[in-house]
């Protein structure tokens, strides 16, 4: 449905060197990266709002690479909605539709207001509607035209985090109700997990890592894109393959990872330098060594802990630096507190080797 072919494009600082991409007809497709990586730069060229210097830019079998943006259907939506203040909601969503008789266009906007649940704001200025229904109101004008690829920009940043829950539900629900290819650019992971089928991360202009939104996450294939979703625990080392197991009933592992004083039973697909993340998420914390299937039990002094809401955040001396996230209910129960010895258990499942 989209096909990027050898994209170049730069200006400043900025470069996008030989950008290869491509997305289903149909398919949700989030694109991650830090500020400055270039999300917003694609969405652009992909419009036609900014021109490659060289490479190709495909829509639906089309090459649109020298087409105007009005002649290549595509809806976009901008972090900032862009939203005409002087205009009420019904005449906002009616802009795009200038090709359309009025009949056609007063159709379209009924059509869409009801799907996003607008009906009763039409008549209102854009000035007064919350931020949720701003954010609404500037999807259904990129909708109206009926595109067929739809580019939203940050489309949640604006929102508080209870609106933003709700819109991301929102966008879920539509694209199964409509279909139209969506490029969503986002620098949360947990939203790009909530809506898209695949996605794609980039790093000063070049994808660093593609595939599956859930692959993606749990199996990074850089120290980059693991510190961008938040493993903090990555190490440095060298793997040994031992080929060995343990008794049924325990865990399999093939490997021993090393890194420096640490050393971790993992699975892995050969020898040699590598990384070992684990996500903090997959850290068990306990005071005593009960009878868990991990076969890595460290033993290690809490340096600190830091309270966010529900959960907390530990963080130990193994000998390496290693992150524990778990609930405050578990802190409490386990008395768990700074300069407390404790055990910090990992499966070897859970080690992710790159």
């Amino acid at each position: 449905m989209i096909r990027l072919v050898d994209v170049c494009f730069s200006v400043g600082a900025f470069e996008l060197r030989s950008f290869n991409l491509e997305i289903e007809r149909g398919e949700y497709f989030a694109i991650l990266g830090p500020t400055g990586a270039g999300k917003t730069r694609l969405l652009e060229i992909i419009a036609g709002l900014q021109r490659p210097s060289s490479g190709e830019v495909w829509i639906a079998d089309e090459n649109v690479t020298a087409l105007p943006p009005d002649r290549r259907r595509v809806g976009f939506m901008y972090q900032d909605y862009l939203l005409f203040p002087h205009l009420t909601v019904r005449k906002n969503i009616m802009f795009g539709l200038h090709d359309k008789t009025k009949k056609e266009r007063l159709r379209r906007v009924d059509e869409i207001s009801h799907l996003l649940g607008l009906d009763n704001l039409l008549d209102r200025h854009v000035t007064g509607l919350s931020g949720g229904e701003q954010q609404r109101v500037a999807l259904a004008r990129a909708l109206a035209p009926q595109p067929r690829v739809l580019l939203l920009d940050e489309p949640l940043s604006a929102l508080d985090p209870q609106n933003r829950r709700a819109v991301r539900r929102e966008l879920t629900d539509l694209h199964q109700k409509l279909g139209t290819t969506t490029i969503h650019v986002t620098h949360d992971f947990e939203e790009a997990l909530v809506v898209a089928d695949r996605l794609a991360v980039v790093n000063k202009g070049e994808i660093v890592q593609i595939g599956l939104a859930e692959d993606v996450v749990r199996k990074p294939q850089s120290a980059f894109v693991a510190d961008f979703f938040g493993v903090e625990n990555i190490f440095k080392g060298e793997i040994v393959l031992c080929d060995q197991s343990e008794s049924p009933g325990a865990e399999v592992y093939n490997a021993i990872f090393k890194s420096g004083a640490l050393r971790l039973s993992v699975i892995a697909e050969g020898e040699g330098p590598a990384y070992a993340a684990i996500r903090p998420e997959d850290v068990i914390v306990s005071r005593e060594l009960g009878h868990s299937s991990a076969m890595n039990n460290l033993r290690g002094k809490i340096v600190e802990i830091e309270t966010t809401g529900p959960l907390v955040r530990l963080t130990a001396d193994v000998g390496v630096r290693l992150v524990a996230l778990l609930t405050r209910q578990s802190l409490v129960s386990l008395k768990l507190d700074k300069d407390v010895d404790a055990y910090f258990s990992v499966k070897a499942s859970a080690i992710h080797i790159f």
